[in-house]
């Protein structure tokens, strides 16, 4: 570094996952290469804490961390997100592909990552099945065409309808002139 430059945090988030990915792969032996890893930080993710991006043309995987999930989580929360996709990686490298299947549970376990990352924010919106006997429901993070059109879909569960659910305020709706009614009511607390 020369005089007059700064780390950015994702400059931070980026050393400290590589000194952790290198740390795995020693103390556990995971034969990820981690020489044809790349890392980026993602400043709009806001759900998902991470990512791995599989390049096949190039045999390279890209491991996108989320901003806000580290400045949410503690240390040993956000490096469990690493492990968790240092394994995808590793799948990738060996296999050509990665999911949340067996070998990645058990690989995952072996290096006390878990199999799925908890999401790192509250969801803007949830969808609840309205039929007495489903139990469904599903978080959204952004006004996605089911939460603005909630007539024009389903239950996932059981194909019945369901209402959404402004999670600050409490509003729901369960029509497209519902959600603009509940949007135009809230105006800046939208």
């Amino acid at each position: 570094m020369t005089d007059g430059e700064t780390n950015t945090l994702d400059d931070e988030i980026i050393a400290r996952a590589r000194i952790h990915a290198r740390e795995v792969r020693d103390e556990h032996e995971l034969a990820v290469d981690l020489s044809a890893l790349e890392w980026t930080v993602s400043a709009r993710a806001r759900r998902r804490a991470g990512a791995c991006r599989w390049q096949p043309d190039r045999e390279v995987a890209t491991i996108v961390l989320a901003r806000r999930a580290y400045e949410r989580y503690d240390w040993p929360t956000f490096a469990a997100v690493v492990r968790h996709e240092l394994v995808h990686a590793w799948e990738f490298q060996q296999f050509g592909d990665s999911g949340h299947s067996d070998r990645f549970r058990e690989r995952a376990a072996t290096l006390e990552a878990p199999r799925y990352c908890a999401a790192f924010a509250e969801p803007r919106y949830m969808l609840r099945c309205l039929a007495g006997s489903c139990d469904w429901r599903a978080k959204r993070y952004r006004a996605s065409k089911p939460v603005k059109l909630p007539d024009q879909y389903r239950c996932g569960a059981c194909g019945g309808t369901y209402e959404v659910e402004h999670t600050e305020s409490g509003r729901t709706w369960t029509t497209a002139s519902g959600y603009g009614g509940a949007k135009a009511a809230l105006g800046d607390d939208w």
